[in-house]
């Protein structure tokens, strides 16, 4: 299928018809719910979680309904919703059973890579008559990543270890979007092969020999310079150029991602600048 109808298909394969003005609106996804105020449907939206931060003057006078991975489902049947925003990572499964017996519509994402925004920014703004916000988000996107893929051909490919957990250390894997983002700016993350798409590790050789750079991200585990420090102090990773980076412009899909572009760009300049 393709035409205006193709975009209103969720990451499950639902179809979902263009809602009314009416609409009310809970996202359980911090990134989407950024990307719903910016689409200016900041008006309908009646719960987020408590880790949807953006827009922050926006977002403090919406109800909370729990965490991502714990909704408060009583909460969120008070609040009469018409519409709930999952995403397949980011939300559990029986959440999302049991909210389907209570509101009409589940819009369920799962954006896996950069260009998968697009067609986010489409679904959301088709379903609740955004068009024109979405497309002008489209032509934002589309330029910062025209330019980020200029200017990575400058850029000699080089292996990362993305670090996203402590106690235990976790990182990503290949197949996820962060990993994905990475790779625009040719940094492949390390390890190359993992069976689990967030896997835990041991900072051994196996993992280390293999990439030049540790990154630390900011979540969801937030890392911070005594950190770095630590891992600097460590024998093993020596000689590794070690550096905090904001996870939210490498995670964050929706209208971040746009600013994430232009951020990567800039942060992998400045380290590469450092190391001479």
């Amino acid at each position: 299928m393709s035409g205006p109808e193709a975009r209103l298909i969720d990451a499950v394969g639902t179809r979902h018809a263009p809602a009314r003005r009416e609409a009310r609106i809970v996202s359980l996804v911090p990134s989407i719910t950024e990307l719903v105020c910016d689409l200016g449907l900041a008006a309908q939206l009646v719960g987020r979680t408590g880790f949807c931060v953006h827009p922050r003057e926006l977002v403090r006078r919406i109800p909370k309904v729990g965490g991502t991975k714990d909704v408060d489902l009583d909460k969120l049947r008070a609040l009469r919703a018409t519409h709930v925003i999952l995403n397949i990572d980011e939300n559990r499964d029986e959440d999302a059973r049991a909210i389907a017996g209570f509101v009409p519509e589940l819009i369920v994402t799962h954006p896996l890579a950069p260009l998968d925004n697009p067609a986010l920014y489409r679904l959301i703004g088709g379903i609740f008559g955004r068009e024109d916000e979405a497309e002008a988000l489209c032509g934002e996107f589309e330029a910062a990543y025209a330019a980020l893929q200029s200017a990575a051909r400058s850029f000699p490919l080089d292996r990362v270890l993305y670090l996203i957990w402590k106690n235990p250390w976790m990182t990503v894997s290949r197949d996820t979007y962060v990993s994905r983002m990475l790779a625009l700016v040719k940094w492949e993350t390390v390890p190359a092969d993992c069976a689990d798409r967030y896997p835990k590790i041991e900072l051994n050789s196996d993992v280390l020999d293999g990439a030049r750079i540790v990154l630390l991200s900011s979540e969801p585990y937030l890392f911070r310079e005594t950190h770095v420090a630590e891992l600097r102090a460590d024998p093993l990773l020596a000689q590794k150029r070690i550096a905090l980076v904001d996870g939210e412009m490498t995670a964050w899909y929706g209208s971040r991602a746009i600013e994430g572009l232009r951020y990567l760009r800039r942060f992998r300049e400045k380290l590469d600048r450092a190391a001479g």
